[in-house]
């Protein structure tokens, strides 16, 4: 097992600046699929952070209460609804997006989790899965098996916990989650401090981020951040690792002004674009 620390030198042998000759329909269609009654912020979250990440277009397939919150909270995303009102019953779209993310405060109601599982059988997209997408798949190993190759999966610690058990060190842990990452050949992100991941028999460590990401729906930035460079045309390992990075410098940038204690996830999305620009300085 190869381990390597994820710093500037390795993020700029992967960063691709935007090309001056890009438009909206070269850049991405993010698909981001979430929501439910009274956890409508982690997809407008999730959704403007893949906008802010570079993607050309965003999609949110959400339930029907929280189509007027993200048309009014982020006039750039377009909505697709579901006809139910307070959780996701189905999921179909007519879009051809180039990645999807799944599972932000989309519930576990029984008819989510129906549809989730129907989803994972017909996808052949760029997928992440995250929040309650990993704690329905959690619930029967057999359906790991309808999870496609390159799948990235971002869980924190008691989400990761559901996915392989419980363990009594770090070392366990981390040999755990590989074993399912290499079986599946999966990408697993495993948020912490510092945040993991582990790919092709290597575990990358992230050297950015500080305690102000340690603020409800960070993780929901981090995959909009990591489903909209995907949908940019990065590989998926690469999309993880440089959407780690990015989100944790944005922490680094914005806590010189805020502070930890007064950062929330709302400044990771405006702090972005200095991230990226610090990126750009290079080339």
């Amino acid at each position: 097992m190869e381990a390597l620390l994820i710093n500037k030198h390795e993020i700029l042998k992967r960063y691709k600046p935007v090309s001056v000759q890009t438009h909206k329909g070269t850049q991405g269609h993010a698909l981001i699929i979430g929501g439910s009654y009274g956890k409508m912020g982690s997809i407008i979250l999730a959704s403007k952070a893949s906008l802010k990440s570079g993607c050309g277009l965003v999609t949110a397939l959400i339930p029907k209460c929280g189509y007027t919150s993200i048309q009014t909270s982020f006039p750039e995303a377009m909505v697709i609804t579901d006809k139910e009102e307070a959780y996701i019953s189905e999921i179909e779209f007519e879009i051809i997006p180039n990645a999807i993310a799944i599972g932000m405060g989309i519930g576990q109601h029984e008819t989510t989790q129906k549809a989730f599982i129907k989803f994972l059988k017909d996808n052949n997209k760029r997928l992440l899965i995250d929040a309650d997408g990993i704690n329905i798949l959690s619930k029967s190993k057999e359906l790991f098996d309808f999870v496609s190759e390159q799948t990235i999966l971002t869980p924190h610690r008691k989400e990761l916990q559901r996915l392989i058990g419980d363990w009594s060190s770090e070392e366990e842990m981390i040999e755990k989650a590989t074993e399912l990452a290499e079986s599946k050949k999966w990408i697993i992100v495993i948020k912490g401090a510092p945040t993991q991941i582990i790919s092709n028999n290597t575990i990358y460590t992230n050297s950015t981020g500080n305690q102000a990401l340690a603020t409800a729906g960070s993780g929901d930035t981090l995959s909009g951040i990591i489903a909209g460079l995907l949908a940019q045309g990065y590989t998926p390992e690469d999309a993880a690792i440089l959407g780690v990075y990015i989100h944790g410098l944005t922490a680094d940038i914005g806590s010189k002004s805020l502070g930890y204690q007064a950062f929330i996830a709302s400044d990771i999305i405006e702090n972005l674009g200095k991230a990226f620009l610090s990126l750009d300085e290079n080339f």
